[in-house]
């Protein structure tokens, strides 16, 4: 290797140019340039990056708040179902509850009446039994009647059944002779009745008229009927 260690001299320079700074400035700047647009680009993806991943984190947050806000939803639309099902059934129950307490009602208010009902044809035969076998019964039915008149009615005209005239004229004579009563036979009054009239007041006590009011007492209403001559 060849050591130069002396000067050039200018005979061997053939031409001479003088150096220049800037072309070392600009390569410096476009190293430079191209090092910032590095960053810059790795800055811009590495952004971009962030900024994707803020996007997938937000979607992720999103969806999940989305699908909580769903069951939260769905939980009370459940709720409300249920709710409204429940009412619906204990609407349902105490309707066929009132239903069932009604028929029941019906039921024991149809009983009652066919007892009633019962109870008074019972009377009715042992009634007619009574009078055939004791036409007695009417004078405490005659005692009634001229209570009710008062003491002011000393005379009166009572009307009995000929059946009833026959057998208890003697009795009623006897029983009230201290009234001035006359007796006639009727043969529109039943046996076991009598009508009584005395200064213009009546006194109804034939039997169609007191069965009646005693079966009014009990809300019923059924006219006494003398039985066929076929029963």
């Amino acid at each position: 290797m060849r050591n130069y260690s002396r000067f050039i001299p200018g005979e061997e320079i053939a031409a001479v140019e003088q150096w220049n700074f800037g072309a070392i400035d600009t390569a410096a700047q476009l190293l430079a340039s191209q090092t910032k647009a590095r960053e810059e680009a790795q800055d811009a993806s590495q952004a971009e990056q962030q900024r994707l991943k803020s996007y997938q984190d937000g979607y992720a947050a999103g969806m999940a708040q989305g699908r909580a806000l769903a069951q939260t939803e769905l939980h009370l639309q459940m709720q409300d179902f249920l709710a409204n099902q429940a009412q619906q059934n204990a609407t349902q129950l105490t309707a066929l509850f009132a239903a069932t307490q009604a028929g029941v009602a019906d039921a024991a208010q149809v009983m009652a009446q066919g007892v009633l009902a019962l109870s008074c044809e019972l009377a009715r035969q042992v009634l007619r039994q009574e009078l055939s076998v004791n036409p007695n019964v009417v004078l405490p039915v005659l005692r009634e009647a001229l209570d009710l008149l008062g003491a002011e009615h000393r005379s009166a005209v009572v009307r009995m059944s000929p059946t009833d005239f026959a057998v208890l004229q003697p009795l009623v004579q006897s029983e009230f002779s201290g009234m001035a009563l006359t007796l006639r036979a009727d043969a529109s009054i039943l046996p076991g009745g009598c009508l009584l009239e005395s200064a213009g007041t009546v006194v109804d006590a034939s039997l169609q008229n007191r069965w009646q009011r005693a079966i009014a007492s009990l809300g019923l209403s059924s006219a006494w009927e003398e039985p066929s001559d076929n029963s």
